[in-house]
């Protein structure tokens, strides 16, 4: 898997935590642990705790409370409002693929059409990863792929898109092809740390 960064002021955001979206097993939470290790990595060892939030909005709440930098996929559909937020400096961005995404069941699928939770980005997935003679009822958005398949693991929906991560955490199975997400993701700083 090869990684590009583009590194436009990190060097003023050491030894700082890093915001995004959980819970654990979220691509967010993979690509930033990758980002703290490069950051360790190429700053002399900058130390970054990592803070899962619920949404991204969240985590750029709480990152405006404290110091910290955020790490946002760009196929998130309101990644523009973090752009546009006077408050947030774009610090890095970085290619960096995503564990496999599949479609996962806690157990037997029911004889009818399925209920489906996904967060909104990786939506369209959901038609290229179904299997042939599945047929979707309705798709469930969820604030994150990880949250998608605790609704799976509480019985709250049929099906899930998510992660062969939280797949593992939660107990589940894939029933679908598994591919990786070739993804861009930015990170940014407060204004108020420069």
């Amino acid at each position: 898997m090869k990684k590009y960064f583009m590194d436009m002021g990190l060097e003023r955001a050491l030894n700082l935590p890093i915001y995004t979206l959980g819970p654990s097993g979220t691509s967010s939470e993979y690509a930033s642990r990758f980002f703290s290790k490069w950051m360790v990595d190429t700053y002399n060892r900058s130390i970054h705790t990592l803070v899962l939030n619920e949404t991204y909005e969240l985590a750029r709440k709480n990152l405006n409370k404290e110091k910290g930098l955020l790490v946002v996929a760009n196929a998130y559909p309101a990644i523009n409002d973090f752009y546009m937020d006077t408050r947030l400096s774009l610090l890095a961005t970085f290619v960096f693929d995503t564990p496999l995404y599949g479609l996962a069941v806690k157990g037997p699928l029911p004889y009818r059409p399925l209920c489906i939770a996904s967060h909104p980005a990786p939506i369209p997935l959901i038609n290229e990863l179904l299997p042939e003679g599945l047929f979707i009822a309705r798709i469930v958005e969820m604030d994150s792929t990880s949250a998608a398949a605790i609704a799976v693991a509480n019985g709250e929906v049929d099906m899930a898109l998510t992660t062969e991560i939280a797949v593992g955490l939660h107990n589940l199975k894939f029933v679908s092809c598994t591919r990786p997400i070739h993804m861009l993701w930015s990170v940014f700083g407060s204004q108020t740390q420069h």
